[in-house]
């Protein structure tokens, strides 16, 4: 197939290496404007413009999407299809009409379950036993499309928002080369969305990491999963910022202050709503990762101390 293919982040990069390697002609790759980031503020090529000029794909890059002479453009290279994965913006219905076989969406959830932009990270910290990609028949909706194919996959019990992410992205190069197939052979039927009760996947936020200790330990502990790597869990500790990037639910507690430690040798246990919490890998502002037992030995966290006071 003819294909324009839009995207932007690591995410999107897998779907559009298999389209190349699947035999299908990707004529343009259509991505956000390059950004400045980091401390330096260089700006820097989107991750999937960094692969389609590898694969000497003619990159595009407009501010808007729906502007009147871009939308010409893509009229004007006559693809069949366009396949859209993460993109970052909202396509207008003269877009979705462009092509013989529309817009299709690659999206990183069991639709209708977590629509929206961080399906991902969400499934990890509402305790989802499953994910999966969906692939999608875009409409002028937010991932309101028709279901085109999906695939599950279970998750593990010490899934993370990273781990996830990586499945779920390979998977999609996957998924879409099977559907586009089923497309052009008519194997592939499009059925609506049903009802869900589940919340829209809202974008994260770094402030979502800031530890409640009165949550439950369960809780803390799958907000912990969800938010590894980015943006990462954190609570303050003697006035210095603490991220924590893995723990274990233990039961009991004695039913102290949420935040308040039990330091051992080797060993931190956290009071929380409910149970206990054990923190296994942490990271003390300005000094490398590790486990527990390496961070105690340069790092003293007094018994009684309670964490998230400052």
């Amino acid at each position: 197939m003819r294909i324009i293919f839009m995207g932007t982040p690591d995410f999107a990069v897998p779907t559009l290496e298999a389209l190349v390697t699947g035999g299908h002609e990707v004529i343009a790759a259509v991505t956000q404007p390059d950004k400045p980031k980091g401390r330096g503020k260089a700006v820097l090529m989107t991750p999937v413009k960094e692969k389609a000029l590898e694969y000497g794909i003619p990159v595009y890059q407009p501010v808007k999407a729906r502007e009147p002479e871009f939308i010409e453009v893509l009229k004007s290279l006559e693809p069949e299809v366009i396949v859209v994965v993460a993109f970052g913006q909202i396509l207008p219905k003269e877009i979705l009409e462009i092509p013989r076989y529309g817009c299709v969406n690659v999206h990183a959830s069991l639709l209708p379950k977590y629509r929206g932009a961080a399906p991902i990270q969400w499934a990890v910290i509402d305790g989802e036993e499953e994910s999966g990609v969906t692939t999608m028949q875009m409409d002028e909706g937010l991932d309101t499309g028709d279901i085109l194919e999906m695939e599950k996959i279970r998750l593990e019990e010490k899934e993370t928002g990273g781990s996830l992410f990586d499945k779920l992205s390979r998977l999609g190069g996957k998924l879409i080369l099977s559907t586009l197939s089923g497309l052009e052979n008519g194997t592939v039927v499009p059925r609506k969305q049903g009802e869900t009760t589940t919340p829209y996947a809202k974008m994260l936020k770094k402030t979502m990491g800031e530890i409640d200790w009165n949550m439950e330990a369960a809780a803390i502990e799958r907000l912990i999963r969800g938010l590894n790597p980015w943006p990462s869990a954190y609570t303050s500790c003697n006035g210095k910022t603490l991220k924590i990037w893995a723990a274990d639910v233990l039961p009991g507690g004695q039913g102290e202050e949420p935040g308040r430690v039990r330091a051992g040798k080797d060993s931190l246990l956290v009071e929380t709503g409910s149970g206990l919490l054990s923190i296994t890998e942490l990271q003390l502002e300005g000094k490398k990762r590790m486990d527990t037992a390496s961070f105690l030995r340069g790092f003293q966290v007094p018994d009684g101390t309670v964490l998230g006071k400052g």
